[in-house]
């Protein structure tokens, strides 16, 4: 049995900021969603998760999920304390696995490490060595290099604060010896509150082994406590990301400006020979096919893009479809519900909105496609828009196989212009276009005698 016991009651001060500190994003998921993640993978029984400060936006988060039980810390009086307010709802016996929701970065196979010591009816502490370890409990050891005791930074010795190996405050304790040692905290220090790491004195004075683990990187146990903090664990995150990337074979031309933010989705699935420029950003749930290639400065966002297709610079992408060979931009938008067809063409400064640009059509300039169907082969000219909006209803603009939409041509929806219909430079269109036919919708052209006003 093991029960994770999550600490997200903290106020954040340092964050400046309404929101609770555990739900300040790291590649677009919540510190505390990392957290909780990590703790899935190593197949947890029960999660308790520890809310206090913004308690109902934490659980309006992550309310829905049924793994998690909360558990209310309405004054927050130490670590210790805090994991008191879990400790009716843990089992009698097993494995608790304690984290904090602003560490966000801790690694499963860390985890894992930790609970296979306890498997051994040992407490499992996780310990980094720091150069300067100012701030941070130390770990006290005997002349036998056993684990003693930790003690904080402000009630520690002179001869403890040169210690380097501190506590990260993740740790693993048999379950029963957890429901014997919490209620047995003392506040008496210089914080005045129950310290969770007290707990491991008491494991000392019980004959019971503490037994530290160091992670792969110290960084996994880095905690968030302000904006640069965030910021510095937002970078070496994104490094790891990247680095995976260029494992499976991504070209990134530069490492340190593509971002990856894959919130709760899988993230970025690639194909063979994908070319990444600088400053993209790739958010959501993303998948790029063999040989495609994004050009600088573009967003894409929850979009499938097949192989061979090309996005150049500057281009924004959510929730699109583009298939084999498009090109799209520079300077194009695709919004929700846009579908490109084989070979499909969306240049510069045009947006698609619930539109299917049909296989070999062509929006090449300065235009908006909205709820549209396009069909193949089709050149839509510049400036042309769908009419698709009359200020509350949304409706669709049907262009058939290979129609020719003059420039500056405005469709008003509903509408339909046939196959291999052509529709003149500057007509506005109101009614079905039969295929095969040429309409022209302008007013007619009058040339007038006129003086021309001058500057008095």
């Amino acid at each position: 049995m093991i029960d994770v016991v999550i600490l997200a009651a903290g106020q954040g001060s340092r964050m400046k900021s309404d929101l609770p500190k555990v739900l300040h994003p790291i590649a677009g998921k919540p510190m505390l969603g990392h957290v909780i993640d990590s703790a899935r993978k190593v197949s947890a029984n029960a999660m308790h998760v520890v809310v206090g400060h913004g308690a109902q936006q934490v659980k309006a988060q992550f309310g829905e999920e049924s793994d998690i039980q909360f558990a209310l810390q309405a004054e927050q009086k130490g670590t210790g304390h805090a994991v008191m307010m879990a400790l009716d709802n843990l089992a009698q016996s097993g494995t608790t696995l304690i984290l904090y929701g602003d560490v966000p970065l801790i690694q499963s196979d860390t985890l894992d490490a930790l609970i296979q010591i306890t498997q051994q009816g040992k407490v499992g502490l996780l310990t980094v060595n720091m150069d300067d370890p100012s701030g941070y409990g130390r770990i006290v050891r005997d002349a036998n290099h056993k684990v003693k005791a930790i003690v904080e930074h402000k009630d520690a010795s002179e001869s403890e604060l040169t210690i380097q190996e501190v506590n990260t405050g993740i740790l693993a304790v048999p379950t029963e010896k957890l429901h014997d040692w919490l209620p047995k905290l003392s506040n008496d220090n210089a914080q005045g509150e129950y310290y969770l790491t007290d707990v491991i004195a008491l494991s000392v004075g019980a004959g019971i082994e503490v037994e530290t683990l160091q992670p792969e990187f110290a960084e996994e146990t880095f905690g968030v406590n302000n904006r640069a903090q965030q910021a510095e664990l937002e970078r070496w995150y994104q490094a790891r990301l990247v680095q995976d990337l260029m494992t499976q074979g991504v070209t990134v031309l530069d490492p340190a400006r593509l971002d990856i933010r894959p919130g709760n989705t899988l993230g970025v699935k690639v194909g063979r020979d994908v070319v990444i420029d600088a400053n993209v950003i790739l958010e959501g749930q993303v998948v790029l096919g063999d040989g495609v290639h994004i050009e600088a400065n573009c967003v894409i966002k929850n979009a499938s893009i097949a192989a061979g297709s090309k996005v150049k610079a500057f281009s924004h992408i959510e929730d699109a479809d583009i298939k084999q060979g498009c090109d799209i931009g520079p300077y194009a938008r695709l919004r929700p519900g846009a579908v490109l067809e084989n070979g499909a063409k969306v240049g510069n400064f045009c947006e698609v909105k619930k539109s299917i640009i049909g296989e070999g059509s062509k929006v090449n300039h300065l235009t908006y496609i909205g709820d549209a169907v396009i069909g193949k082969g089709a050149n839509i000219g510049a400036g042309t828009i769908t009419c698709n909006y009359d200020g509350v209803n949304k409706f669709k603009t049907e262009i058939g196989d290979g129609a020719f939409i003059g420039s500056n041509s405005s469709l008003v929806a509903p509408v339909k212009v046939g196959a291999g219909a052509t529709v003149g430079a500057g007509s506005t269109i109101t009614k079905e276009v039969e295929a095969d036919k040429l309409a022209v919708a302008r007013g007619k052209q009058v040339n007038l005698n006129w003086q021309r006003p001058t500057k008095g």
